[in-house]
C-alpha cells in the first residue's frame, strides 16, 4: 500500500510516519481486500490535533475517517480505530463487493462547485440570483449499484452521495436524512 502522510503547517516526524504506516496496514488489511494507497492529512485546530484519513481500496471504494485529540499520536490512533470500526462493519460486503465485480468501480468526471453562502442582514432580495462561485475543481462520480452506493457514502463518512446507477446508467443520489434514514433519489428519465 502507498501512503502520503503530511502535516498542514506542523511538522511531521518519521517516527510518526513509522507508527502510521504500521498501525493503519495492520488495521485496514485484516477487513479490505488489497488496497492500493492511503492519505493522512494531521493538522491543528486550536489545542487539538486533527487526524484525517482516507484509505483506497482497489474496488474503487473509498474508506474515510477523522479525529480529534490533545496528542497527535491519541488523534491518529482515534481516527485509524474509527476506520477499523467502518471496515469491520462492512467486511462481509466488501468481500462480495470484489467477489460480484470483475472489473473495478468505473468512474466518470465531472465539475464540482462551492457556492458563497449569502450573509443577508435584513429581508432585503440579493442584487442578484446568480451564486458566487468560491472553488471550481475536478470530481469523479462513481458507477455502482444503490446498495454499493449507500455503503460508500457510509464509508466516507459523507451526507450525500451522487453515482452512476449501474442497472439504469442514469445519475442518482443517496443521502442521509434527519430522521437517520438513507434517501434516494432516482429520476425517472423519458426517453
Amino acid at each position: 500500500m502507498r501512503y502520503q502522510i503530511s502535516g498542514k503547517q506542523i511538522d511531521i516526524g518519521t517516527a510518526l510516519q513509522t507508527h502510521v504506516k504500521s498501525e493503519l496496514n495492520e488495521a485496514v488489511k485484516k477487513y479490505a481486500e488489497r488496497p492500493t494507497d492511503a492519505n493522512v492529512i494531521f493538522s491543528r485546530n486550536a489545542h487539538e490535533y486533527v487526524c484525517e484519513a482516507t484509505v483506497h481500496l482497489s474496488t474503487g471504494l473509498n474508506a474515510t475517517a477523522k479525529a480529534r485529540a490533545n496528542e497527535i499520536y491519541a488523534a491518529f490512533d482515534a481516527c485509524r480505530d474509527k476506520m477499523e470500526k467502518q471496515l469491520r462493519r462492512y467486511k462481509r460486503r466488501l468481500k462480495d463487493h470484489y467477489r460480484d465485480r470483475s472489473e473495478p468501480v468505473e468512474l466518470f468526471g465531472a465539475s464540482s462547485y462551492i457556492l458563497a453562502a449569502e450573509e443577508q442582514a435584513d429581508d432585503s432580495e440579493p442584487e442578484t440570483l446568480q451564486p458566487i462561485i468560491v472553488a471550481e475543481m475536478e470530481t469523479q462520480i462513481p458507477s455502482l449499484s444503490v446498495g454499493e452506493a449507500v455503503m460508500q457514502m457510509e464509508l466516507a463518512g459523507a451526507p450525500v452521495l451522487v453515482f452512476r446507477n449501474e442497472k439504469k446508467k442514469g445519475v442518482n443520489v443517496v443521502y442521509r436524512r434527519e430522521d437517520g434514514n438513507i434517501g434516494w433519489i432516482d429520476p425517472q428519465m423519458d426517453g
